[in-house]
């Protein structure tokens, strides 16, 4: 058997492992994604410890072993998410109890019209996305899912998936994100183009994405209750509130203002984008890099919401309000972090380059062979901006040799990248953890379905755009 096969069969056999332990016995998903690390590591070939070799010229080299690969990978990807999501979901926790989230949407549904709201979430989320990292955003805007799913009796499934999709698409597609903006540079195209294109190629695959969304809403009607949890039912359509019935119920209700209700969200967003701006034109403003960084923005706005939300309450009742709602980030952190560990395992263990390497070979349009390599990519690590990052210079090789243009094999790794998300997503672990999607075949369902439906659909437009440029 070759490294590679050996590799290769490490990986599968990892995801097997994993997929039965979560579906079939008592094992938590925590524990059986660091089983599946083990498991893919052993079988792939990774030392178990770290080994340090002397080379010829009397330098040393250390390759990485199995627990080291392992740990960084948990503590590199909670590095980027964990502060974050423990500051969303105290600022989270204000703006339900408060009732600036319900403010917030009904606010969201008088101005774009009752039975709209998947479609102004999914629009949300695709502007959102372009500044900030979807993670982030999940976590930013989960409050305000929640109180639309609670306002109109919608079910929150399908409206956060929509705001999801949105956010994967530009995130995935639309410089100034890391992926597109890395995969125009590494094959010569130009950011105007890629921007333009970008945006163009995603807008079928929103539309496509938000009618999955609204029959998903009611296969899977889950809605928020008020201790902070989740109720699940059987979908009826008395359930949904008409636009009568939602000005009664706020008319009774002493809410906070539309200003302060919005503003623990869009302060950190304006700082973020106004960061992204400045590195976008090379601008050097410490002051406002080090505010707009996402770990900061969210500070001042978490902030923003105690005091501006809750100056006059109890200081037990508002540390109560956010002790109760970061208990819930634990098991999501844990989650997270592994999903982590499992990408780092594979990428450390050289299985993302055997995969590469065995789809050079396949007989298809080459219009598809980054769409292909990126979307393995994704499967073996979990990150779509690495996966458009190996793809792209994978991809680089091909320029001159294949008649494709350079614009249209950056747009194919960045759609391939989109393709799957599943159990080593940190994106995936953190949607799951924030809406309450539990169970295995509901996460598969959700976020693994929607970002292949996404995909599906960027194949078709690749296919059509590789007639019309050359």
């Amino acid at each position: 058997m070759s490294e590679s096969t050996r590799m290769l069969l490490g990986l599968a056999i990892g995801i097997i492992v994993m997929i039965f332990l979560v579906s079939k016995t008592k094992v938590h998903t925590f524990i059986a994604l660091l089983v599946a690390c083990v498991v893919t590591g052993i079988v792939g070939g990774m030392p178990l410890v770290d080994v340090t070799n002397t080379l010829a010229d009397g330098s040393t080299e250390t390759t990485t072993g199995l627990v080291t690969a392992i740990k960084n990978g948990f503590g590199n990807t909670l590095k980027s998410t964990g502060i974050i999501i423990g500051l969303g979901v105290m600022m989270g926790g204000i703006l339900e109890k408060s009732g600036a989230a319900e403010r917030m949407a009904y606010s969201f549904i008088k101005a774009v019209g009752k039975k709209k709201e998947e479609w102004a979430l999914a629009i949300t989320g695709w502007f959102i996305s372009i500044p900030v990292f979807a993670d982030s955003a999940i976590v930013i805007f989960a409050p305000l899912c929640k109180a639309i799913s609670k306002v109109t009796g919608k079910s929150l499934i399908g409206l956060a998936l929509a705001m999801a999709a949105g956010l994967q698409l530009t995130h995935c597609l639309v410089p100034p994100t890391p992926g597109p903006t890395t995969a125009a540079s590494m094959l010569g195209v130009d950011v105007g183009q890629m921007i333009v294109v970008g945006a163009l190629v995603s807008v079928p695959m929103l539309i496509v994405a938000v009618l999955y969304c609204k029959y998903i809403g009611k296969k899977i009607y889950q809605i928020p209750n008020d201790n902070g949890g989740f109720e699940r039912k059987e979908f009826k359509e008395e359930y949904i509130k008409s636009m009568e019935e939602l000005d009664m119920l706020v008319s009774n209700k002493n809410l906070p203002g539309l200003f302060i209700s919005v503003a623990p969200i869009v302060i950190p967003l304006i700082l973020i984008l106004t960061n992204t701006v400045l590195g976008l034109f090379d601008i050097d403003v410490c002051c406002l890099k080090f505010i707009g960084e996402p770990v900061i923005a969210l500070g001042i706005g978490t902030i923003i919401a105690i005091y501006g939300l809750m100056g006059r309450a109890d200081k037990k009742v508002t540390l109560s309000i956010m002790d109760d709602a970061i208990k819930s980030t634990g098991i999501i952190m844990l989650i997270t972090g592994a999903g982590g560990s499992l990408g780092n395992v594979i990428k450390v263990s050289g299985i993302g380059d055997a995969l590469g390497e065995l789809v050079l070979g396949w007989p298809i349009p080459v219009i598809l062979i980054p769409f292909i390599i990126a979307a393995l990519m994704r499967i073996a690590l979990g990150s779509a901006t690495v996966a458009i990052t190996t793809a792209a210079s994978l991809s680089a090789s091909f320029i001159g040799v294949i008649s494709v243009s350079p614009l249209l094999m950056a747009i194919s790794c960045c759609v391939g990248a989109i393709s799957f998300s599943y159990f080593n997503d940190s994106g995936f672990w953190v949607w799951n953890g924030m809406f309450g999607v539990e169970e295995l075949k509901d996460q598969v369902r959700c976020k693994t379905a929607i970002s292949l439906i996404m995909a599906a659909v960027g194949i078709i437009e690749l296919l059509i755009l590789g007639l019309f440029i050359k």
